[in-house]
């Protein structure tokens, strides 16, 4: 299919922009790019927004807590942002998590977990294992249902959403009712048909060279390449993991990882659901202030969260 115009003018504007790439800067200098991009469009009220912070053995962790309006106990996803775990915050995913809230009828919970180079793998993935466990432990006082957690988040952060789910599995705790991997990177093995169709050059958001630039900086070793909980694609089994609704973008070089990480989550007896949005590219779901197909595919998953996890 052909890029969405509304896409394809965000990416003709981006291109004009003519912004340095990722790869070819330190990664302080790709926060600032990034935390300077404008993000377009109203943050939509929600019945109740508050940052806390987390105690953690690390440190604490920093969250932002949406309550939707509607009776508890609620459901709750507890959502990773994106960014390759170099960049990015809570404060750069407050409108969708407004929206999944709102939509969903779901209290959302975003973690702002520690970035690499400065911490490097494991960190990443513990913090975000820490802060889902904190909420199944905190599930009273925050008027939610233990029983009713879900992990989600896009990119890197549909990567850790996934990890958290592998782990909580092999630790026995905490209990996850859901996924929501939105183009999850699940692999640093980067041959896919996709990989080679869109990540040569920075047009279409993200390029091979960025997700280079970006696993480089995550991993500590090389043994950290097949760890299933920095790539969920090298785990042994997939059997006894919540059931899951993977995004994915038409136009996106991870797209075909993220697919077939949903075809091996269904094989081994998970029920999942995989949707495709064509026209657009990685990135996609967080511009609902720009594109209609954002706010589609929010719709899409704050639906399958409700079915999920809602009341």
């Amino acid at each position: 299919m052909a890029l969405d115009i509304q896409m394809k003018s965000v990416l003709d504007a981006m291109a004009a922009a003519n912004n340095p790439a990722f790869h070819t800067l330190t990664p302080d200098e790709a926060r600032r790019l990034a935390a300077a991009r404008p993000q377009p469009g109203q943050a939509e009220p929600v019945a109740k927004v508050e940052d806390r912070k987390i105690p953690s053995s690390s440190g604490d962790i920093p969250i932002r807590i949406y309550t939707p309006a509607g009776v508890p106990p609620f459901g709750v996803l507890v959502y990773f942002h994106g960014g390759g775990w170099v960049i990015g915050d809570i404060a750069m995913t407050d409108q969708p998590c407004r929206l999944l809230a709102n939509a969903s009828g779901c209290m959302v919970i975003s973690v702002e977990y520690r970035l690499a180079p400065e911490h490097k793998f494991p960190a990443a993935p513990e913090d975000c294992y820490t802060a889902t466990k904190w909420v199944f432990d905190n599930a009273m006082r925050l008027n939610v249902d233990p029983m009713r957690i879900a992990v989600g988040g896009t990119s890197a952060g549909a990567t850790l959403a996934a990890a958290v789910a592998l782990m909580a599995r092999d630790r026995r705790e905490p209990h996850i009712a859901y996924q929501l991997l939105i183009y999850p990177a699940t692999t640093t093995e980067l041959t896919t048909a996709s990989h080679s169709q869109f990540a040569k050059d920075n047009y279409y958001i993200l390029s091979r060279a960025d997700m280079e630039w970006f696993w480089g900086h995550y991993l500590a070793h090389d043994e950290d390449r097949s760890n299933p909980y920095a790539c969920p694609a090298h785990a042994k089994s997939l059997t006894r993991l919540p059931p899951a609704f993977v995004i994915t973008a038409e136009y996106d070089p991870l797209r075909d990882e993220g697919e077939a990480y949903a075809v091996r989550l269904s094989q081994e007896g998970v029920s999942t659901i995989l949707k495709r949005y064509d026209g657009v590219t990685h990135g996609f779901f967080g511009m609902p202030g720009l594109l209609e197909r954002a706010k589609v595919a929010i719709g899409d998953a704050a639906q399958a969260l409700r079915n999920a996890i809602g009341t």
